[in-house]
């Protein structure tokens, strides 16, 4: 049989499992796990006893989670094994990378605090960096903790270093939600087709979504914005409530609904809470310049943004859409691994 996996000559890492209770999932609206998995990647060079090593934290796309990126691939690498080529090869130092798990029932996270999805913002922020400084070698500090995401996870990465930048020094986004009129708008005619059956009541849709074999492309379009919806513009009163910003047999728009979203938007964010990235250690964005969302028009206005009020980062567009970006990993992670501090 022809040996269709190149041969590697580093050592690998390991995946460390950390169980953890989480006290501020409790209560959640859709009753999603509160006990979960923190999985952790701990590099050949990593020792209890030895110099403690800086973290990266990975959030993962909408419709996915922390686990699925350590799952085996039948051509490419998982995210373990890319790190492995990585430190091995010496593109970069050896460095912890936490695999949070945060899926919903409204697949997938937006790493905000929303009454309508969880707290999950806090939940990395005040339950799972702590866990880690606890149970491994690591660096405990915000100058050698870093955030990195595709997509919703790159959006998330963002939205922790413009709330949070007392814990989060370094920061990577890979075609993250920016610029959301051009990004989320042309998904709700697709969505309002879907839910329009529903009415106001969308929890019906949401159970009839899992319990579908073959859910649609329309379908999955529906639960995004509901999710989006959800994370963006909560209904304090009644959690499970889905408001959309948009009526659902006019497709005509909310103001009011849609500013709400708007309020999350990184790129209309810079005039509250762009200070907060002039004290990153890196700040590293991407996007295909086919992206199929649209992001690259945002981002573009988003690093202009930046560019005008002297915030240092770095900006790369590549030919590629949304889509099997996971290479572009090899350009941002040296990156970050390189600003933060070590021991």
């Amino acid at each position: 049989m022809a040996d269709y996996r190149p041969k590697v000559d580093w050592p690998a890492g390991r995946i460390v499992p950390l169980p953890h209770q989480s006290t501020v999932l409790r209560g959640n609206p859709w009753g999603d796990p509160t006990e979960r998995e923190l999985n952790v990647y701990l590099p050949a060079a990593y020792t209890s006893g030895g110099a403690p090593l800086p973290v990266l934290w990975d959030l993962a796309a909408y419709t996915n989670s922390g686990p699925g990126h350590l799952n085996w691939r039948n051509q490419g690498e998982n995210l373990p094994a890319r790190l492995d080529r990585l430190i091995g090869q010496g593109e970069m130092e050896p460095v912890i990378v936490a695999f949070p798990d945060c899926y919903t029932a409204l697949g997938g996270n937006q790493y905000v605090n929303s009454e309508a999805v969880g707290r999950y913002a806090d939940y990395l922020n005040l339950e799972l960096i702590p866990l880690l400084a606890t149970e491994l070698n690591v660096i405990d500090d915000r100058e050698s903790r870093g955030v990195f995401g595709k997509s919703s996870g790159g959006f998330g990465a963002l939205h922790l270093a413009m709330n949070y930048p007392d814990l989060w020094g370094a920061v990577a986004s890979h075609a993250g939600d920016v610029g959301f009129e051009m990004v989320f708008q042309k998904e709700f005619p697709t969505a309002a087709q879907v839910l329009a059956a529903f009415k106001d009541d969308f929890t019906d849709y949401i159970r009839a979504f899992w319990r579908k074999n073959r859910p649609s492309g329309r379908d999955y379009t529906a639960m995004m914005v509901l999710a989006m919806a959800a994370s963006y513009d909560p209904d304090i009163q009644d959690p499970t409530k889905i408001h959309l910003p948009f009526d659902v047999r006019t497709c005509e728009l909310d103001p009011e609904r849609w500013q709400r979203w708007l309020d999350f938007d990184p790129l209309l964010a810079l005039d509250k809470q762009g200070e907060a990235l002039k004290s990153l250690r890196a700040l590293y964005l991407d996007v295909g310049i086919y992206d199929q969302y649209h992001i690259q028009y945002g981002t573009r206005r988003f690093t202009d943004q930046l560019n005008a009020r002297g915030i240092p980062h770095r900006y790369e567009e590549f030919e590629g859409t949304h889509s099997s970006i996971d290479w572009r990993l090899d350009h941002s992670l040296p990156y970050l691994v390189g600003a933060l501090k070590k021991a």
